[in-house]
């Protein structure tokens, strides 16, 4: 057991992040008209995303000065802890799989849609911009906020912690793109269960970030895919998908670590 990161306080973390982005929140707000101006919906107070990382890299500091700032930005590629690269495909495609199902159950349930235009052409720079986002976030929220979660409260339920502060931190920014209660609350609802299945993500591939890093950027990039660059993205259905999913997960790597295959032999190895 690492002592430190069991002494790491998450809820100082928390409310750190919170603060932080208490300008942005009202920066969004006065910046609404800009916000329709982006081809994407967008608004201004997403630029948030720094706040993780910046009140990550304060706790470390006060931890371990400036060597623990270092230790957690090479964290960032620490793909040599991925083992079994079997583990790229769920965070590659797991998100993308998701929303061709989205997709499909809104047209087998008859929901408005446009005709299918992927932008294929932007989604290298919807990738490395979103990338850098991610790498921002998951340096706090993962890097920093998940393993003393996880110390005191198995993973499960630090994932489930971890989701609905992360999701608690978006209401604002989703309620300014989007001022529907309904569509917020469903993007809620999908952002906590996300959590969970990158917990197990980050458990099973020797806690690397850079995976869940992955895992972050392709929920983004898949969104903003979806047609037209996200106007029609149905987060009520893509929450169905993803529950269904984190409840095998749940069932089949045991709710304590989410990293134990039931019917795994006991040679094998992930």
């Amino acid at each position: 057991m690492n002592t430190t990161i069991v002494h790491r306080s998450p809820l100082k973390f928390f409310l750190l992040i919170f603060v932080l982005s208490i300008p942005f929140w009202i920066l969004g707000a006065l910046a609404e008209e800009i916000s329709r101006m982006l081809p994407i919906n967008l608004p201004i107070s997403a630029l948030m995303f720094i706040c993780p990382m910046v009140a990550a890299f304060i706790l470390m500091y006060q931890e371990n000065k400036i060597r623990g700032v270092k230790e957690l930005l090479e964290r960032v590629f620490d793909y040599k802890r991925i083992k079994n690269k079997g583990w790229y495909l769920p965070a590659l495609l797991f998100m993308p799989l998701t929303m061709v199902i989205s997709y499909w159950l809104m047209c087998w349930f008859g929901l408005p849609l446009p005709d299918p235009d992927i932008p294929l052409a932007v989604i290298p720079i919807f990738f490395l911009s979103f990338f850098i986002g991610a790498v921002c976030e998951e340096l706090g929220w993962t890097g920093y906020g998940i393993d003393p979660l996880q110390e005191r409260h198995g993973a499960l339920a630090a994932g489930v912690i971890l989701g609905a502060v992360w999701a608690i931190w978006h209401v604002i920014p989703w309620y300014q793109g989007h001022p529907d209660l309904a569509w917020v609350a469903s993007q809620f609802a999908a952002t906590v269960v996300l959590r969970v299945i990158m917990v197990w993500l980050y458990n099973n591939t020797g806690k690397s970030l850079f995976s869940v890093i992955l895992f972050h950027t392709m929920i983004n990039v898949s969104e903003y895919a979806f047609p037209n660059y996200g106007s029609h993205f149905t987060p009520f259905l893509t929450f169905m998908v993803v529950a269904a999913v984190a409840a095998m997960v749940i069932f089949l790597y045991g709710a304590r670590t989410l990293a134990q295959y039931r019917y795994a032999s006991s040679s094998s190895e992930r």
